[in-house]
């Protein structure tokens, strides 16, 4: 008879992994002589009451660690408030009921300061997409997102828009030529980029984020899979902008949207994982599990996040160098803003760590982007930083139909025609991507009059999305 306990049936009892699981299999090398069921009863017996064998020759060492990791403040169950903090809605009409669930949950956490939710919110994973939830001391990896930093870059040339017609061809060859897309896609050898971000100090504060640094840096001005692009398009001013110092008129334009690759997803992944091991949340509540600030915990991730960040912007400023070298023009302004970060700001007079999982900046005069799908427009703007919002507005249209419905319910004739209604090539991209998965980005940004401004109004032409519509990184 084998009377040999194994870790996988202390799990089956009710052990997690851990060190518990460790303390317990010493202490089950003890009883190999026994019968295997009566052993195993009794490791049950010692996690259900371990208080009953601190006196036990054999069991206390096991029950005093049970008892000590009860007690341990990082492993201690967390309670949500039964009165949550109030938060606005935008667009609330057009915001599905699972995002609107999920914001609830967040507003009951118990460092939960402030919270809004942006017109193009729609259910995500933890904070929705779309939400901004602002927070006293505590960090939530996953109200960051997995994308960190993910941001938008727009570069306006001095370039009419009939060049750009009279030269699609060039076009469009030096932007398959300049872009690398797709899930772990990368550069090699000779190919790859430099840039001072892989310099970076940051890169040293963990052996876990410093292995990273070799995926960093060949997927350095790259772009992600799913809903990342760079394309071609036409930026209309109806007036001059004195800021800018840009006159009315149509200028040709560079969009790019896209994150902080394999090295922010792998960040992201790790740091989520274990926060969940130190905050215990109630069940529908996990996804939010958070870090203090200033553990030590928090402090490694904010500094990852931080460095995952400035790497995504890296990214993009390697990709519109390219293009810029490559077609020539002066550059008139170039802009960019970011999602999935938090950022330590003063709310009501106090500082709080405002979290913007898939929603940008708008505080007064803070320019951003705001696309629409591959055919809609999207819009620079200027913040009017609306307190309601917490100084926040959309960051995109946002879905309106799930990437599962999209490629069940769209077909390749249906995307094709859409396509060439609006003079639009796309080059990459799947089903999931299609026009029609969006909202209409005309009635989400009626629904943020309060929040932005609108500057000028792009128009694309020409899009270069993932080959696959992949959208691991």
């Amino acid at each position: 008879m084998n009377n040999h306990i194994t870790g996988a049936d202390l799990l089956q009892i009710g052990y997690t992994e851990g060190k518990i699981l460790g303390v317990a299999l010493a202490v089950a090398q003890q009883f190999a002589a026994q019968e295997k069921t009566t052993a195993l009863a009794m490791l049950q017996k010692v996690k259900d009451y371990p208080e009953n064998f601190l006196d036990d020759e054999i069991m206390e060492p096991l029950a005093k660690a049970i008892i000590e990791d009860a007690n341990d403040p990082k492993h201690q169950m967390i309670s949500l408030n039964q009165n949550p903090e109030r938060y606005t809605i935008y667009g609330e009409a057009h915001i599905e009921q699972g995002a609107r669930k999920q914001m609830d949950i967040a507003m009951k956490l118990p460092v939960t300061a402030a919270g809004a939710l942006m017109p193009d919110a729609h259910q995500g994973y933890g904070l929705p997409i779309g939400g901004v939830l602002a927070t006293r001391n505590a960090i939530i990896p996953y109200g960051v997102g997995v994308d960190i930093g993910c941001r938008m870059a727009l570069t306006i040339f001095d370039i009419p828009e009939t060049h750009f017609y009279a030269n699609e061809a060039k076009y469009k060859r030096e932007l398959i030529a300049m872009t690398n897309f797709g899930a772990g896609n990368g550069f090699r050898g000779q190919y790859r980029a430099d840039h001072e971000i892989l310099e970076r100090d940051e890169f040293n504060i963990t052996p876990f984020v410093k292995q990273l640094h070799d995926k960093a840096y060949t997927q350095l001005g790259s772009s992600g899979g799913g809903n990342h692009f760079v394309e071609w398009g036409i930026i209309d001013f109806a007036e001059r902008d004195e800021l800018l110092n840009i006159d009315a008129g149509r200028y040709l334009a560079l969009l790019s949207h896209s994150g902080s690759r394999g090295f922010g997803a792998t960040v992201a992944g790790h740091y989520t994982k274990l926060a969940k091991e130190i905050c215990q949340l109630p069940d529908e509540a996990k996804n939010l599990a958070y870090f203090d600030i200033n553990s030590a915990e928090g402090q490694e991730y904010w500094l990852a996040m931080n460095l995952a960040g400035d790497y995504a912007s890296a990214c993009h400023d390697i990709i519109h160098q390219k293009l810029v070298k490559a077609m020539g023009g002066v550059v008139l302004a170039k802009i960019e803003n970011h999602h999935n970060f938090a950022w330590k700001e003063i709310w009501n007079g106090e500082e709080v760590i405002v979290h913007r999982k898939g929603a940008t900046p708008a505080g007064k005069g803070v320019m951003g982007i705001i696309p629409g799908s591959m055919t809609a427009p999207g819009f620079l703007v200027r913040g009017k930083g609306e307190a309601g919002a917490i100084n926040s507005a959309s960051h995109g249209a946002g879905r309106q139909m799930s990437r599962t419905a999209a490629t069940k319910n769209i077909t390749k004739a249906q995307m094709k025609e859409t396509l060439k209604e609006a003079g639009v090539t796309l080059i990459g991209a799947g089903l999931d991507e299609a026009p029609m998965a969006y909202k209409d980005i005309n009635m989400v940004m009626a629904s943020q009059t309060a929040l932005v401004d609108v500057v000028a109004k792009f128009t694309p032409k020409m899009v270069r999305m993932a080959d696959d519509g992949s959208r691991e990184d």
